[in-house]
């Protein structure tokens, strides 16, 4: 486990606790690490988690309805198969409660460090460790995993008066469950996943929902269906029943890549069947007006929903077709100059993505923080390893998200590469210094694959590309076939030998 002593040729700082192997974050990215650790031999591993349980993005977001819009099945570990998901799409706490089983059958418990932020991660040239600084103390460490998500600090708009709504107001990621919304009158800011998915719950209790929409969304069916107790069965039994279904919704996603990226005949049929579906929904020739995006299908993330349109059409709920401008006590008014008087404010706006927040916390070998270094966006190879960041992996970082297929698939290939630079590390006795150069070329693979897709010829804004730089830095611009394959090249001549642990090797 963990020693009070560094390894060799290591100083640690007094008092500091040193572990090989430092992971911040316990959701699905910070498990999935530990279980590659694990599988590998490395038990030398502590898990920083700043909340009180593990969960990550399931442990913070319980928003009504809130669910997984990826086939549960398929998401979930590869080594964890749980023939027990209640339907064809999982909810927000089952997930969470498979997390938590995973946790506690791979014993990871003892290795938890809850309630526990990480304030700033150093990287010291001289001892070639990372010094840490939590909220509960100094730690050391020979490696580093960031492992932190990219959806977990709300990203709250700039609003005019926002401070002066009376009522409740509160972020979809943080919901208060102290606030009864029953009967009351609710405006809901945005248009995206977490929006889709409660702005119908929200209309079966509330008085009344305005649904303040600055972009539409393409949106297809759901299809959403629960298992029987006899597949359940079946697939607890039968073990290669749950392992063909799980190879069947792989490839389900991975097909969907061609719509989503911009193949003209695949997209033009994704098109269509979602503009049935709206039309099968809504009846109001104008509604639907209002609701169809004026941008190519995949440009922004596409939503699964079955229940969304039918909540709009309803007369409980008014769409208010442009952003919220301005807020003048308890009256929100919209950026078309509509106004509407509430009692409750829910913010549906997403979260930080293309500058995360634990790029400030980390420093490295030139004295530069990675948000520094990710300045004009952020920039890898392999999407989990930065320059200028000796033994640092990040996970579910930079082109490391996915807008066809289950982003598990993509952590758990970066875990496992990340297993595999270890063993060169091991090899050469030295430090994992990646080389510039590779990083760049890497950033120039991702920006000619991503140059005539959607995501940056779309006529639409997203989250996937940085303003700063126009740079698609979130997505991956491939399948996740082709992302294992990326990384399966890489044989270790993407580190150079800092000069630094060159000198200290000669002498």
């Amino acid at each position: 486990m963990t020693s009070p002593r560094g390894s060799a040729g290591h100083r640690p700082a007094a008092g500091a606790v040193h572990s090989e192997i430092v992971i911040v974050g316990a959701g699905f990215a910070g498990l999935g690490m530990a279980i590659a650790l694990r599988r590998a031999g490395r038990d030398d591993v502590v898990i920083l988690e700043r909340a009180p349980s593990i969960g990550g993005t399931w442990r913070d977001n319980t928003y009504p309805g809130v669910a997984c819009d990826v086939p549960a099945h398929l998401y979930g570990f590869a080594s964890h198969p749980n023939p027990e998901w209640s339907g064809l799409f999982a909810r927000g706490d089952e997930i969470r409660r498979y997390l938590e089983t995973v946790a506690e059958r791979e014993g990871v418990h003892d290795r938890l460090r809850l309630s526990t932020a990480l304030t700033c991660a150093r990287w010291d040239a001289d001892a070639d460790l990372w010094r840490l600084e939590t909220s509960r103390g100094a730690l050391t460490a020979d490696v580093l995993v960031l492992a932190c998500g990219r959806l977990t600090e709300p990203s709250i708009p700039d609003i005019s008066g926002l401070e002066s709504f009376p009522g409740p107001i509160f972020h979809s990621s943080r919901w208060d469950h102290g606030t009864d919304l029953k009967g009351a009158r609710v405006a809901v800011v945005g248009t995206g996943a977490s929006a889709v998915q409660l702005v119908p719950e929200l209309a079966r209790t509330a008085r009344h929902v305005t649904l303040f929409q600055r972009t539409p969304a393409w949106i297809v069916p759901r299809g959403e269906r629960a298992y029987t107790e006899t597949e359940r069965e079946r697939f607890a039994t039968q073990p290669g029943e749950l392992a063909r279904l799980r190879a069947d919704l792989y490839a389900e996603g991975e097909a969907r890549f061609a719509s989503r990226s911009g193949d003209a005949a695949a997209a033009a049929a994704a098109r269509a069947t979602a503009l049935a579906h709206l039309h099968a929904q809504v009846a109001d020739p104008a509604l639907r007006a209002a609701l169809t995006p004026d941008y190519a299908f995949g440009c922004k993330r596409v939503l699964l929903s079955d229940e969304f349109y039918p909540a709009l059409a309803s007369p409980g709920v008014t769409l208010e077709a442009a952003a919220l401008d301005t807020v003048e006590g308890s009256t929100l008014v919209s950026a078309a100059g509509g106004r509407h008087d509430v009692d409750a404010l829910v913010l549906a706006t997403g979260f930080a993505t293309t500058r995360q927040p634990y790029a400030d916390l980390v420093v490295g070998e030139a004295g530069t923080t990675l948000a520094e270094h990710w300045s004009h966006g952020m920039t890898s190879f392999g999407s989990t390893v930065v320059a200028g960041f000796p033994n640092l992996f990040v996970l579910d970082g930079p082109n490391a998200a996915l807008g066809h297929n289950s982003s598990v698939l993509m952590i758990e290939e970066q875990a496992a590469y990340a297993v595999r630079c270890l063993v060169h590390r091991d090899r050469s006795g030295a430090p994992l210094h990646l080389d510039p150069a590779a990083e760049a070329a890497y950033t120039d693979e991702i920006a000619h694959a991503a140059a005539s897709t959607p995501w940056m010829t779309g006529g639409c804004r997203n989250w996937y590309v940085d303003e700063r730089s126009g740079r698609l830095t979130l997505l991956w611009p491939g399948t996740v076939d082709a992302f294992r394959a990326r990384l399966a090249r890489a044989d270790g001549s993407e580190f150079a030998l800092a000069p630094a642990s060159a000198e200290k090797g000669a002498s």
